[in-house]
């Protein structure tokens, strides 16, 4: 990548000239700055944080956020101030340069990689409350791992392994709980064809044998397809995705290495103009085959707690082949694969502007967990301790959507008790919480909820929260309102344990 090559790439996403103007700056003073350093490749260093800016100009992101992915490593590894950059490019890039030099900083008392431990949890939870201010600082540091990821061959095979760990187990599972597919899957795949290299070529010849013996047969449904959806002038685009390695790796884990009971090596995608062609066009597919009733999601009407939306469904053909459909608009197309990213592009705001003001729900998805970050790093920045642990639960572990008697829907993580539920819903519910009924029978409270419970929460005014209720919710939210309302009572709650205070 080199200069001309990247003001190019931004002028045909339709930089303004001022901006093309003030991107070349940046460029000319990270050139100036990193001059004489050389990566690993022997190549100039300059080439890294260029085509950082090139990944977040595919991402659609803002002028700051590529001008600061140029910039990135200016502070950390050159003369190069922070109060240089703020004179020279304002605040909002040197804010982002100093939110992805703290991440760099972090990363590096990062230890216990080599396996899956909770420490390692604990870390990636460090991280995003790290970028709980302004998310695009976690993005722009996802476009340089990406970058790093690319070139692992010319490190040793030590680090090789040392930094697909850690891409693995922290910066994957960042980019998918940003949405942003796409990312993920490179990271994934690249990382696990360095940690398991002959795994990985084994499962890709596997699946392109299966693939090549599944091609002509999907070829006829998809003409088969194509050709209803025309009759009923709906218009679409149909293209074939393929499994991941690693996600089918991942998959034959949970069904001990039988090839078929995987159904979803490749599936065809809809992208249609709107919601009611999606439900439209499931109803078409129905007609013609047979669905696996137990196989449709409507991630449409209760989307992934990271915003993913899509109707999933598998059907078998009359030829007994069973094919799986994912069914979406455009723009849901364009937030599986780019994710909060995309954010940028259909808002023409920076999500910071979007917090302050309020607009947070004009976003394309639930954002409560960037809130939540945002108030942790902001209890951290006051000298408070903030439970990561627990942080990392409510952040990381997947969701349960239960409903209320009214109809409600509530997303809560996999394990949530009706205890947090009730404090989901308000404060007070909470607090006066007598029973609960699952489903319309009385349940316990220590009783983990399912997706598609009924909940509801009976409540009689006498009734006050004890130290006990902290043994029965799990989430932050719920832990932090019992323990203001113990202390109203005059009740001392016992004193939370962080991890990092044990070690």
């Amino acid at each position: 990548m080199k200069k001309s090559q990247l003001i190019d790439k931004a002028k045909d996403a339709k930089f303004s000239p001022e901006q093309l103007d003030f991107l070349a700056s940046a460029i000319d003073f990270a050139t100036e700055m990193h001059r004489g350093q050389k990566r690993k490749s022997g190549e100039p260093y300059i080439i890294h944080p260029l085509q950082v800016a090139a990944n977040l100009i595919d991402w659609e992101l803002d002028i700051d956020s590529i001008v600061a992915g140029v910039l990135h490593d200016t502070v950390e590894d050159t003369p190069a101030t922070l109060k240089q950059i703020e004179e020279k490019f304002g605040r909002d890039a040197a804010f982002l340069v100093d939110g992805v030099t703290k991440l760099g900083q972090l990363r590096s008392g990062m230890r216990d990689i080599d396996s899956y431990l909770p420490a390692t949890k604990d870390n990636l939870t460090k991280l995003l409350i790290a970028t709980g201010q302004d998310i695009r600082v976690m993005i722009i540091k996802l476009a340089d791992r990406l970058h790093n990821m690319q070139t692992l061959k010319f490190l040793s095979p030590a680090k090789q392994k040392k930094i697909s760990t850690e891409t693995l187990q922290v910066f994957a599972p960042v980019a998918d709980r940003l949405n942003m597919g796409r990312v993920r899957v490179q990271l994934e795949e690249i990382s696990f064809s360095y940690l398991d290299h002959h795994r990985y070529n084994f499962l890709k010849k596997q699946m392109k044998k299966r693939l090549g013996r599944a091609s002509k047969k999907l070829d006829h449904v998809r003409a088969e397809v194509g050709k209803k959806l025309a009759e009923n002038k709906i218009d679409f685009q149909m293209d074939g995705r393929i499994k991941s390695v690693y996600s089918l790796h991942k998959k034959l884990e949970k069904h001990d290495q039988n090839f078929e009971a995987i159904y979803d090596l490749i599936a065809l995608r809809i992208v249609v103009e709107n919601k009611a062609d999606c439900y439209q066009v499931l109803g078409l597919i129905h007609g013609l085959y047979t669905p696996m009733i137990e196989r449709i999601k409507d991630y449409i009407a209760q989307p992934k707690s990271n915003g993913y939306q899509s109707l999933h469904t598998t059907v078998i053909t009359p030829d007994e082949q069973i094919v799986e459909f994912q069914i979406r608009t455009e723009r849901m197309h364009e937030y599986a694969e780019r994710g909060l990213a995309a954010s940028f592009h259909y808002n023409e705001q920076k999500l910071t502007d979007a917090y302050k003001k309020g607009q947070i729900s004009a976003m394309p998805t639930d954002l409560s967990w960037i809130t939540e970050l945002q108030t942790a790093a902001a209890r951290l920045s006051a000298g408070e301790e903030v439970d990561t642990e627990k942080l990392r639960i409510n952040l990381f572990s997947d969701r349960i959507f239960v409903y209320s008697p009214k109809g409600d829907i509530y997303d809560l993580p996999e394990g949530a008790l009706p205890l947090d539920y009730a404090y989901r819903i308000h404060s007070d519910i909470g607090k006066n919480a007598q029973n609960v009924q699952v489903n319309g029978k009385i349940a316990k409270f220590d009783q983990p909820l399912k997706t598609g419970d009924i909940v509801e929460i009976i409540t009689r005014n006498n009734i006050k929260p004890s130290v006990d209720w902290l043994k029965r919710i799990i989430t932050p939210h719920a832990r932090t309102k019992i323990r203001q309302q113990l202390k109203r009572l005059n009740i001392e709650p016992p004193r939370e344990r962080s991890k990092d205070r044990k070690k």
